[in-house]
């Protein structure tokens, strides 16, 4: 069963800094943070053997992880059958995941993880690459940003 609370307890120990115990990418951590932050809710690994199916990663071996793991868009589309993908925003809870199109192309580019929200039922949310703590979910502050932007809400089960 997965546990918001320790999902938001890890994506807010470790929003600034990376855990020894996986491998970091340099130039795009984003979505290997996520994957950590999922894993310690206990969301549960699924596969093991071929990188483009399911979503694990193999603590023993740094180099051994399923693109799921840390690709946005091989991300995004795990999500769309592990995941309930909901329309708004305020339907999301903490732990739930959000991820960005910045372009609008259909290609997934970055991903998030709820770790606040507001009275009005706005995400705030934490995120690696351009380590973030509680920032707001748009992203309109974001250099990656274009008025071309699409957005997916997953609620985690």
């Amino acid at each position: 069963m997965y546990n918001r609370e320790q999902a938001v307890a890890y994506a807010n120990t470790y929003w600034n800094s990376y855990n020894p115990a996986f491998r970091y990418f340099s130039t795009d951590d984003c979505t290997n943070f996520i994957s950590q932050c999922l894993y310690a809710g206990g969301f549960p690994m699924v596969g093991g053997r071929n990188r483009s199916k399911g979503w694990w990663y193999h603590r023993g071996n740094p180099n051994n992880w399923s693109f799921s793991w840390a690709v946005a868009n091989s991300f995004y589309w795990f999500l769309r059958g592990h995941a309930v993908q909901v329309s708004r925003v305020e339907d999301l809870q903490l732990g739930d995941i959000i991820m960005y199109d910045f372009e609008g192309d259909g290609r997934w580019n970055h991903s998030t993880i709820v770790t606040y929200k507001d009275e009005n039922g706005q995400a705030y949310v934490n995120a690696h690459t351009n380590n973030s703590q509680y920032r707001y979910w748009p992203y309109q502050d974001s250099a990656a940003w274009t008025p071309n932007i699409k957005y997916a809400f997953f609620h985690i089960r």
